[in-house]
C-alpha cells in the first residue's frame, strides 16, 4: 500500500501477525517496513485459496472435503479467538492451502480487519456497541452485524458457517447502489429458514 494512504492498514496488520505468530496455519511475517513510497509486508508463499479451489471444482466439493477443511477452519478461528482476537472478515479468499509438504494444511490470512475482542490480562470484553457499519464482506457477514451489532466470536463462526454451505441463497442479488444490496442480502438472511 502507498505510504500516503489516509486508511493505512499494512502496519497494524503486520502486529496482528506478530501476536499470532507460532499457531498452526498462521503464515510466518517474514517482514514489515517501507520501501519507497510503499507500506510492504511479505509472509510466507502460501497455494491457492478456498475460492480457487471452489471454482476449479465446479463450485463443489464432496461431503468428505468439506468435513476435513471445517476441522481446519474452526482450528483457525478458535486459536485466533485463544488470542483474543476476532478475524471479521471470514470468506474463502481469507484461506489459503500450504504449499510442498503444508499442501493440506489451511492458512487464515487477512487480519487487517481483525479486532481485539477482549483483554487477555482481565479478560474483559470489548463494550457491547451498535449502529456499526458493515464490516467485512456481506455475503459471509452475520445477520447480526447486518443490523449494526458490535461483532463478537459468534459471529466469526456464522460467517465459517455461511462458507461451509458453499452456495447461499443471497449470491448473485443485484441492487442499485451497495447500501441497497447490502439491505437485499441482509432481508434474505433474516428470511432464510435454518433448516
Amino acid at each position: 500500500e502507498s505510504v500516503k494512504t489516509k486508511h493505512p492498514q499494512l502496519h497494524y496488520e503486520s502486529k496482528v501477525y506478530m501476536l499470532l505468530q507460532g499457531g498452526t496455519g498462521i503464515p510466518n511475517l517474514k517482514w514489515y517496513g517501507a520501501e519507497g513510497e510503499y507500506n510492504i509486508m511479505v509472509i510466507d508463499l502460501l497455494g491457492p485459496s478456498l475460492e480457487d479451489l471452489f471454482n476449479y471444482c465446479n463450485r463443489k466439493f464432496s461431503l468428505k472435503t468439506v468435513l476435513m477443511l471445517a476441522d481446519q477452519l474452526i482450528n483457525r478461528v478458535e486459536y485466533m479467538h485463544a488470542r483474543g482476537f476476532l478475524h471479521r472478515d471470514i470468506k474463502p479468499d481469507n484461506f489459503l492451502m500450504g504449499l510442498g509438504r503444508k499442501a493440506n494444511q489451511v492458512y487464515a490470512i487477512d487480519f487487517g480487519l481483525a479486532k481485539k475482542y477482549r483483554d487477555l490480562q482481565t479478560h474483559k470484553h470489548i463494550p457491547y456497541r451498535e449502529n456499526k457499519n458493515l464490516t467485512g464482506t456481506a455475503r459471509y457477514a452475520s445477520v447480526n452485524t447486518h443490523l449494526g451489532v458490535e461483532q463478537s466470536r459468534r459471529d466469526d463462526l456464522e460467517s465459517l458457517g455461511y462458507v461451509l454451505i458453499g452456495s447461499l441463497p443471497w449470491q448473485g442479488l443485484r441492487a442499485g447502489n451497495k447500501k441497497q444490496k447490502y439491505d437485499k442480502i441482509s432481508e434474505k438472511k433474516m428470511l432464510t429458514p435454518i433448516e
